[in-house]
């Protein structure tokens, strides 16, 4: 690696935007802005730099990914990503992860696994370093120290 700060993409996928509104009985109280503060904090403890990104729509999501890959314009070393609803449904998502070769870590604020059959299938998951889910907002700030150590060393 460079003299250069790690560089972490925040990936954000559908619905989050509505997170603290929607269906707070699975999802929690905080709010998108909540928890990309959070990340902002922990990312200046880690001394990595993190840059966020929502969307609802699939192919907005996988420009950004490809934008990440070294060269572009959003350069970034590593990935942290909550799919939403297309953890289970893009391959097409899932292929732009496994094609700009960064590592990533899938995070879910609900326990998948604990919920309908089909979340228990991601399309992410077997790309992936490893995957937080269940763990409410601070899932994120894990996955963020996890990736962040991983690309240290």
């Amino acid at each position: 690696m460079s003299d250069q700060a790690t560089r972490i993409l925040v990936i954000h996928g559908p619905n989050l935007n509505l997170l603290g509104r929607r269906e707070p009985e699975i999802y929690g109280h905080q709010t998108l802005a909540n928890i990309d503060s959070m990340l902002e904090a922990a990312a200046k403890e880690l001394g990595v730099v993190i840059d966020t990104f929502q969307s609802n729509h699939e192919g907005e999501l996988i420009d950004r990914i490809q934008q990440a890959m070294a060269g572009e314009s959003g350069e970034a070393d590593g990935v942290v990503i909550n799919p939403g609803g297309f953890t289970h449904t893009s391959v097409a998502l899932r292929d732009a992860l496994a094609g700009v070769s960064l590592p990533v870590v899938e995070v879910h604020l609900s326990n998948v696994f604990a919920r309908e059959a089909f979340r228990k299938e991601s399309y992410v998951s077997p790309i992936a370093l490893g995957v937080i889910s269940g763990l409410g907002a601070r899932g994120y700030r894990f996955a963020l120290e996890a990736l962040a150590e991983h690309l240290s060393s």
